[in-house]
């Protein structure tokens, strides 16, 4: 009886070690995640923030790698306490992840309440980028961006083709385009000559829309995302707390 008594605890303590490794498997996953997604909106997307005029774009993919960083680095601190069954890394993983979980949840009410104000900002910072920047003198960078986010989302304009003819590019009369190239749907030089459905991208909303629906997306699936993490914390929390219960009892 004595010996079944000893043998419990540590078949519980052995089961915990188990889920909280395979918990860690999965938060190495989700951090990674995190990690490509900051990684693919810096390097993929980075032309689209010269668009913006605000820092708080650029800064929110270098949130998203840090958070991939820190969740990985957590995972493995987190490894290290329950494989060796070290119960100060234990309590440090804990926090960590504590910590982590409430970040999560001030990012989140954050982004609810100034999601208006940004959708605004957005779209008076494109507006202004390819009304008053395309093809200026030392706007090198957000006249290519320009040409990218009409070529790859299919668009022309900040609201629809028309907006072209209050832009500076149009007003200097430096040629006959009346659109960009980059509005036709086969771009040749000079395609923008005619500005007719056949030839050009005539979508309501212009890019403006359509760079708007690209980060609701984005912003949708970094939710998930989150709410995924989020409910493998809560359940590696409980996981963390009862694996150190366990380990003191069996340390007496």
């Amino acid at each position: 009886m004595e010996a079944q008594r000893e043998k419990s605890p540590k078949c519980g303590t052995i089961c915990l070690k188990y889920l909280l490794f395979l918990f860690n498997i999965l938060f190495w996953i989700a951090g990674g995640a995190v990690l490509a997604v900051g990684l693919w909106t810096l390097l993929e997307k980075s032309d689209y923030i010269s668009l913006l005029n605000s820092s708080l774009y650029s800064a929110s993919a270098y949130i998203l790698i840090a958070a991939g960083v820190i969740v990985i680095v957590t995972g493995i601190i987190g490894c290290c306490g329950t494989l060796k069954e070290m119960k100060s890394l234990l309590i440090v993983y804990l926090i960590l992840l504590l910590s982590i979980f409430l970040l999560e949840i001030v990012a989140c009410v954050l982004a609810y309440i100034n999601y208006q104000e940004l959708d605004g900002e957005l779209g008076q910072n494109l507006k202004l980028a390819m009304q008053q920047k395309y093809q200026q003198p030392g706007e090198d960078s957000v006249t290519q961006a320009v040409d990218k986010l009409q070529q790859e989302f299919k668009c022309c304009g900040s609201n629809n083709f028309s907006d072209w003819t209050d832009s500076v590019w149009f007003q200097a009369k430096n040629n006959q385009r009346l659109v960009p190239d980059s509005c036709c749907k086969t771009p040749t030089d000079l395609c923008g000559l005619r500005d007719h459905p056949s030839n050009i991208y005539k979508v309501e909303g212009g890019c403006i829309m359509k760079l708007e629906d690209f980060i609701l997306s984005q912003l949708y699936i970094l939710g998930a995302v989150s709410i995924g993490i989020a409910c493998l914390q809560l359940l590696g929390m409980l996981c963390t707390c009862c694996l150190y219960q366990n380990l003191k009892k069996d340390s007496y």
